[in-house]
């Protein structure tokens, strides 16, 4: 027989109003009496009707993720993290993989808003702002994840990509390298942001980026093929890559050894987001780490705050990035780097 509200009030010795108060995160209950009200819950494994919640105007304790490829293991490891820091809170997550498809993103943001969800997370780069306006029209509010959209005045979670780029050049140049190229998402803001830091790595000590070094690639294993190939291919290979996330860098791993090349014997790669690819590559590969359970935590957090006072004004928050070395980069002298 299904569990119901009535099961959780005996069995907590508290009365219906209670239990629905520490559904609807709503009057004032003691610390002590919402966390016993909320284990009772989980022991009896009682489910809230999300449904009956959205006819009377209540939560639905539901929040939508958009991601642009969950075979990603950056946004695979995202969705994770928010859907941990979720339940803490007792929410739970619609998780939408767009695909990098409009249409596919377009259901997904209707969805949402018939799902009734109480907030949204949207980790893709949606170009048309009625997206937007649709949500803040139906007073859902959002948070804009591992980018920044500056025509919006709203909630921003994510990493300074910029300097994640400059400390991934700069960590080559301390190795000696000079002669660099990148593959980098310059159809996400990420992309071209982490190509900047490294530009202003190499501009800082006087070397200028050829435009012929840098490949687009989006972040999937198709693409990221295609761009290895491309650059294994050139005459003049450079002594070291950057690439704009830890999949393409183990796909171009994977890559120069169908090639031949020794990596890092004849040449370096250091990568960005410090996924389980860096860990499993082999060589292990230096990376640029984004903090994945802050980025999360703070997500959550500031959704919370979202959903409890619309009105909050717009925090853009920004996690420094940090390097992971392991094994992909060797030194070389300058001479055999140019």
């Amino acid at each position: 027989m299904k569990t119901t509200i009535y099961d959780v009030a005996k069995e907590a010795g508290v009365s219906i109003a209670t239990v629905s108060k520490v559904i609807n995160n709503t009057g004032r209950i003691s610390e002590k009496t919402r966390k016993k009200v909320t284990k009772i819950m989980g022991d009896l494994e009682y489910q809230p009707s999300s449904v009956a919640a959205a006819l009377t105007g209540k939560r639905t304790f539901t929040i939508g993720v958009l991601v642009p490829d969950i075979a990603n293991p950056f946004f695979a490891e995202i969705a994770r993290a928010l859907e941990n820091n979720a339940r803490k809170s007792g929410y739970t997550i619609i998780l939408c993989s767009t695909d990098y498809q409009k249409e596919r993103e377009q259901d997904y943001f209707d969805l949402l808003i018939k799902k009734q969800v109480d907030g949204v997370i949207i980790a893709t780069e949606p170009k048309e702002l009625q997206k937007f306006k649709n949500l803040e029209s139906r007073g859902i509010p959002y948070i804009m994840f591992s980018f920044d959209h500056l025509e919006l005045d709203s909630h921003v979670v994510t990493t300074d990509d910029v300097k994640g780029g400059y400390l991934a050049g700069r960590y080559l140049l301390e190795h000696g390298h000079r002669h660099a190229a990148v593959i980098t998402e310059l159809q996400r803001a990420s992309g071209k942001l982490r190509l900047e830091g490294f530009k202003r790595a190499f501009g800082a000590v006087g070397i200028e980026l050829d435009p012929d070094s840098v490949i687009n690639s989006k972040s999937t294993f198709e693409d990221a093929k295609k761009a290895a190939r491309k650059l294994l291919k050139k005459e003049n290979r450079p002594s070291a890559v950057f690439a704009s996330t830890d999949l393409i860098a183990a796909i171009f791993i994977n890559e120069a050894r169908k090639a031949g090349v020794s990596i890092p014997g004849d040449m370096s790669i250091i990568g960005f987001d410090n996924t389980i690819y860096a860990e499993i590559a082999d060589p292990g590969l230096t990376t640029i780490a984004q903090p994945i359970p802050e980025l999360a935590s703070y997500a959550i957090e500031q959704l919370m705050k979202s959903i409890k006072d619309p009105d909050s004004p717009a925090h853009r928050i920004t996690l420094a990035p940090y390097l992971v070395e392991r094994d992909s980069v060797k030194t070389v002298e300058n001479h055999e780097a140019d």
